[in-house]
Formats: C-alpha cells, structure tokens, sequence
C-alpha cells in the first residue's frame, strides 16, 4: 500500500507540473489530487523538491539500466529526449523553476554514463589511455548536455534526435582518430 500511494503523489506531481509552473505545484494540491492527508505526503517526501529530485533520479536511474550496453549512444539519448517530450510542460516547468540544478545535475549524469557504455562497447578495444579516454569521454559528454540544454532553451522546437545521430557518428570518428593519432606519435594529440 506504501508502493502505491507513494506513486500516486509522484503521478499526481507530474500532472499538476504538466498543467502549472512548479512554484504552482503545492502539497495541498498534490494530495488533494491523490485524496490522502498531508502527512502521509510528508511520510514519504520531506518537500516538493524532494519528489523532484526522486522522479528525476529514478527516470534517469532507469534509462541508464535499460540501456546500460547500448549499441549506440542513440539509444539512451533517444529514451530520454523521447521521455522529455512526452512531460514537455512538465520539463519546461523544472527547466524554468528553481529546480534547475536538479535537472541539470540528472541530465549530466544521463550524459555521462551513456557516453561512458557507448565507448566501453563501441571503442573498448582501442588502444587509447585511460587519460585519453577520459578526456573524449568527459567532451561528449558536456556536448551531448550543452545539446540537450539549448533544446530546452529553444522549447524543444528542433529535431534534437537527428542532431544526436549526426553527433554519434562524429563520437565515432573522435576515437578512431585519437586512437590513431596515439599510436602513430606515441603521445595525445
């Protein structure tokens, strides 16, 4: 029973939050939605904020579980574009609102970690060093946030999916090149 009334506050946040700016979206709101008391809501979140940062940790938790060997960056980029635009003015709302840090410290880590698999899988065997490695890994990574970042800047009125498969096919040829370019000088470019 905790399980579900715990997810009918998250569910009934993320509705308020597609109809209202989130300095709009209250705990009275919330459990008069979700017909439970406030201390039950303050049973399971301390504040607003708190559900905020559990709903985005746990989406972003789950992408990088389902796409934890990704063939491609694409498909965990692709997962949370598609996500974001299905709670567009849910996400425009957080991007806007004091919870800006939140979401940007979740969307760093989505980007991290999906450039990090996709080099494990795609690029393991290269011939890189570790310091290489990661400096490629830590510049896509900021790329694929600064991306993400100016979409929602723009309200998300571009076709960032087909910018992301440009950038996974450039993300290739940045690896092949260092690798290349380590091996014949013996030192990074």
């Amino acid at each position: 029973m905790s399980a579900y009334t715990k997810q009918a506050i998250k569910n009934s946040f993320l509705k308020l939050l597609n109809d209202r700016p989130l300095n709009q979206v209250t705990v009275k709101a919330i459990v008069e939605d979700c017909g439970i008391n406030r201390n039950t809501f303050y049973y399971h979140f301390t504040d607003i904020p708190s559900l905020a940062t559990e709903i985005i940790t746990e989406r972003a938790d789950q992408i990088i579980r389902q796409y934890a060997n990704p063939d491609s960056p694409e498909a965990c980029l692709n997962a949370a574009v598609q996500f974001m635009t299905e709670n567009r003015r849910a996400v425009m709302h957080m991007y806007r609102s004091i919870s800006h840090d939140t979401v940007a410290f979740y969307l760093m880590q989505i980007c991290r970690h999906t450039v990090e698999a996709y080099a494990a899988a795609a690029y393991g065997d290269l011939p890189l060093s570790k310091e290489d490695r990661e400096i490629l890994i830590r510049f896509w990574q900021c790329e694929c946030y600064g991306q993400i970042v100016e979409w929602l800047s723009n309200d998300m009125k571009y076709d960032i999916q087909a910018q992301f498969s440009r950038l996974c096919t450039f993300y290739r040829g940045g690896f092949e090149a260092m690798a290349r370019q380590d091996a014949d000088t013996g030192i990074p470019c």
